[in-house]
């Protein structure tokens, strides 16, 4: 779980990266700088015939 002052300790690299929080969520930190909480799901459908 990420906590307050890891997001605020987010800085920018060379490359863009995601800091984990868990069950589909993450901070990504693009190469600008800027912070966005994302959430992300895979969605499987199978269709039955």
């Amino acid at each position: 779980m990420l906590t307050v002052k890891q997001i605020e300790a987010a800085k920018p690299k060379e490359k863009p990266y995601r800091l984990l929080d868990g069950n589909g969520l993450y901070l990504y930190v693009p190469v600008s700088g800027k912070r966005y909480g994302n959430f992300a799901t895979r969605l499987t459908v199978r269709k039955k015939y």
